[in-house]
């Protein structure tokens, strides 16, 4: 049979993009596993591509309900091609290439993926108010990893250091040693500390930051702190734990006195410094780095929390753009002392930097 189509290649592959970011493992191996499939169906069968897809990029039972959110979301419409018949009709499906009986049918247009597809990659400066409430529904979707370290508490295991204490509680207790017992180092998800500018400058990236801020929370509520930085340092961490995005956003919204001011993240960052701490963390930094105060001071601070955190990143959304040159004062103070400077622009740059903060 005939590879898919280039564009429709592409489309599939976004669909994969967006089922990982969701949480769903659906790795590189289960896509060209999806491919392979389709050679075989009808692209144009909703019912075909749905099936495919679910049967071979679901690794788990818990990946089936993400699964068909994203296909809802990326497709466009309900959970296209769902059967009736269940599995009899998956298996029918599969083997004879999507002539059982279906229901719940809408049609997957080829045209609307590649939309979604398009859409991932615009600017969120540019979108139509739509688009834009697209982009956030499929961010709220987003399920981030998180990177662990170990923590200084132990559990049992088979091999490791000798757990002395257990091993000699066993032994008094059954009056010899009759099997050495070891423990090993607990883990933990690694804590990201995330600074979103709210300054007019930034107003057309902040919604945006925050609901991705909102997804962060969500997935890691007792390892993620996020404060807005202004003219002024605000913590709305407890506002992003509502489970709904847009209550959390309205919430945020009251919480925040210094919406589309200036920037004096120099000031804001001592401030943080001196009251709380960002030591192991993963400090994320999100601004185009228009600083209204002294860029020496922020320079300072950002070498102390370089010298507190495990990483120090720094998300600035016209970094998407070819001609990105990091030339203004607040950029210029702080790139000697960042990790990683990544674009913060679009719904692909998000689920890159949820990546990243997932193998940091």
């Amino acid at each position: 049979m005939a590879e898919p189509a280039a564009p429709l290649t592409g489309t599939l592959t976004g669909f994969a993009r967006t089922l990982r970011a969701a949480g769903v493992g659906a790795d590189h191996e289960r896509t060209q596993n999806l491919l392979r499939a389709l050679r075989h169906l009808d692209v144009t069968e909703p019912g075909d591509v749905y099936w495919a897809g679910r049967l071979t990029l679901c690794a788990t039972p818990d990946d089936l309900p993400r699964y068909d959110r994203c296909f809802a979301a990326y497709f466009g419409g309900g959970k296209a091609g769902r059967q009736r018949a269940g599995t009899t009709a998956v298996t029918r499906h599969t083997a004879a290439g999507g002539d059982g009986e279906e229901g719940d049918e809408s049609p997957v247009a080829p045209a609307a993926a590649s939309r979604a597809e398009v859409l991932r990659h615009r600017d969120v400066a540019g979108l139509t108010e739509a688009e834009r409430a697209e982009v956030h529904r499929m961010l709220s979707m987003l399920r981030t990893g998180r990177a662990r370290r170990r923590s200084r508490r132990f559990e049992s295991a088979h091999r490791g250091a000798m757990d002395q204490r257990r091993t000699i509680r066993e032994a008094l207790r059954k009056g010899d040693v009759a099997r050495l017992r070891h423990r090993t180092h607990t883990t933990r998800p690694r804590q990201v500390v995330l600074f979103v500018d709210v300054s007019g400058s930034m107003a057309p990236y902040a919604e945006t930051l925050l609901r991705f801020a909102h997804a962060l929370v969500r997935s890691e509520p007792r390892a993620t702190r996020v404060y807005a930085v202004g003219t002024r340092l605000t913590s709305v961490t407890a506002e992003l734990r509502h489970r709904d995005p847009g209550t959390a956003l309205n919430e945020v919204s009251r919480a925040i006195p210094d919406w589309s001011g200036g920037t004096r993240l120099g000031e804001e960052l001592r401030e943080f410094l001196t009251r709380y701490s960002a030591r192991g963390a993963i400090a994320v930094i999100a601004s185009d780095g228009w600083e209204r105060g002294d860029p020496a001071l922020l320079g300072t601070q950002m070498a102390r929390l370089s010298r507190q955190a495990y990483r120090v990143i720094w998300v600035n959304p016209h970094k998407g753009y070819e001609d990105f040159q990091p030339l203004t004062g607040g950029m210029r103070a702080a790139l000697p002392y960042l990790d990683d400077l990544v674009a913060g622009h679009s719904l692909a740059a998000y689920e890159e930097l949820s990546e990243r903060l997932a193998h940091a």
